[in-house]
């Protein structure tokens, strides 16, 4: 099994001096390519401060300023914000700048409150479109001169400039959760990054059968790399177990808010759902979250990815921010890499 490495800048409050928090991510990046980490990834959100990400492929730039080796991947450009001619020369841009580093993960969005900002009129539901549109005409412009006239987009002849150091371009991802994002994944020669959220494992048994059922319909294509994420922490006491299930529960008291699209969000600080008031306040639940999420000492940490590994997950995607303290996050990373990943690598 390799290791992913998922990390934003985020602030909870307006008193975190955001230079604190600058320095805390690459600090927390360097440790992961130490530690033997294979990629890291850096999202796109807008407007938010619990994910400070306007731009990803500034992010990995800065990133592959200060580290050497470690893969930089975009989890993920957001298809219906951009232009193809913009995500072509921006990504092979960093490619060149990176040393040919680059991971390109592509998806269609999270929140409808940031459609509604990002492109007024678009329901998430159908940003799919966009990106299945969008990967085609950016591989066409990392080739060479290549001209579009789509349901979305259209432009005369053009081309990417710069190109990507990778040939024939660098590995593509998808954000897949639905079975026909997994379908174009393996249509499409796409790796696949997928979040179980805080489900059990029932939900990461049925992404794998998403992914059989593709490579079923689709014979002759490759096995594409099938990644998972999970929200992670790793202590040495097992009574510490509270710590990051608290944390966890006010992170995703927020997101409850994005997804529900709430509009409760004040300067870029959403606020949070009382879980006790909402109808899935069971996901939620403590003991549920500490036996989902990658929560545990390190003996328990390699219990659960061992159940990954027996799943077929090729690579664990550690998400390290989830509003767990900046000491505790990084007692946590020297924790996984020194005794977790030996134990799975």
């Amino acid at each position: 099994m390799k290791f992913q490495l998922a990390i934003n800048m985020e602030r909870s409050s307006a008193a975190e001096d955001m230079r604190e928090v600058e320095r805390h991510t690459l600090e927390v990046v360097q440790m992961a390519e130490r530690g033997g980490f294979n990629i890291v990834w850096a999202a796109e959100h807008h407007a938010l401060e619990m994910t400070i990400a306007p731009n990803p492929f500034q992010i990995l730039t800065w990133w592959a300023a200060h580290t050497s080796s470690i893969r930089l991947g975009t989890a993920v450009v957001v298809a219906p914000y951009w232009h193809p001619i913009n995500v072509a020369g921006e990504a092979a841009l960093l490619d060149l700048y990176s040393g040919g580093r680059l991971e390109f993960g592509i998806g269609s969005g999270a929140y409808q409150r940031e459609f509604d900002r990002m492109h007024p009129g678009l329901k998430q539901s159908d940003g799919w479109r966009y990106m299945q549109e969008m990967l085609p005409a950016v591989k066409a412009l990392w080739a060479g001169d290549y001209a579009h006239d789509g349901e979305y987009w259209s432009f005369p002849a053009a081309t990417s400039v710069p190109k990507p150091l990778q040939k024939p371009h660098p590995p593509i991802w998808v954000a897949a959760r639905a079975p026909i994002t997994y379908d174009y994944a393996v249509k499409n020669g796409c790796n696949i990054m997928s979040w179980p959220l805080t489900r059990g494992m029932s939900e990461a048994e049925a992404y794998r059968e998403r992914l059989d059922t593709a490579l079923a319909d689709n014979p002759g294509c490759a096995r594409p790399i099938f990644a998972m994420m999970r929200h992670t922490c790793v202590y040495e006491r097992p009574d510490d177990w509270e710590v990051p299930v608290r944390a966890a529960q006010g992170q995703l008291a927020r997101f409850e808010n994005l997804f529900k699209n709430l509009g409760d969000v004040g300067n870029g600080f959403p606020a949070p759902v009382d879980l006790d008031s909402i109808a899935n306040r069971d996901e939620y639940d403590p003991r549920m979250l500490h036996d989902n999420l990658m929560f545990g000492t390190p003996g328990q940490v390699i219990e659960k990815l061992q159940a990954y590994v027996a799943l077929g997950v090729d690579q664990f995607t550690y998400y390290a921010t989830m509003g767990l303290g900046r000491k505790e996050q990084k007692r946590s990373l020297e924790l996984f890499c020194s005794e977790v990943i030996p134990a799975l690598a």
